[in-house]
């Protein structure tokens, strides 16, 4: 499929978007498909990447954030995040055992299952959780910092899913297929 929103070429980056693509140079060592096609707004580009920094202080590990977005990718069929989120829940630690269970909203353990049953039951849902949604995370052992966290973290990929379905973005990962996932009510 050829990209419905192109990827920016060098002479249509404005100087605000050249600034950013600089910083992500020197973070990443490359400009990935996403934000070379999010590019195209300025705001938007940078709205993200605030969002994703300041996600990264959060008390979720990086682990747990990378399980978020897993579980959020393979509800929304997005095999754009969950290529990559597979390969950066890799670098956070994470086997391929447990990036393939987390696209179905699987963990090992119950703690961890709480997380990402949530995860996608606020994505889902559209945040309509039930009392006991939030009662399952209660009993698990997570506070209402991490639960605010995860809906956080569940809205900022539900953003970029969206963003990729709409644009097309062509996968520049090791391809991670969603089609045997459930799809989301």
């Amino acid at each position: 499929m050829t990209q419905r929103i192109p990827q920016i070429t060098e002479a249509e980056t404005s100087p605000e978007t050249a600034k950013l693509f600089e910083g992500l140079q020197a973070k990443m060592g490359k400009i990935i498909n996403i934000f070379k096609t999010m590019g195209h707004a300025p705001s938007a580009l940078e709205a993200y990447l605030n969002f994703s920094g300041a996600m990264a202080k959060s008390s979720l590990t990086p682990a747990q954030r990378e399980l978020i977005a897993l579980a959020v990718a393979g509800a929304n069929h997005c095999d754009y995040c969950a290529s990559a989120h597979t390969q950066i829940g890799k670098g956070a630690g994470l086997s391929d055992a447990d990036t393939q269970a987390a696209l179905n909203a699987k963990a090992t353990d119950a703690k961890t299952q709480a997380l990402v049953t949530f995860a996608r039951t606020v994505n889902d849902k559209r945040g309509n959780v039930s009392d006991a949604d939030v009662k399952a995370m209660r009993d698990a052992g997570w506070g209402n910092q991490q639960i605010v966290e995860a809906v956080a973290v569940v809205s900022l990929n539900v953003y970029t899913n969206f963003f990729n379905h709409v644009a097309g973005t062509e996968v520049d990962f090791p391809l991670v297929s969603t089609s045997s996932v459930a799809k989301a009510a």
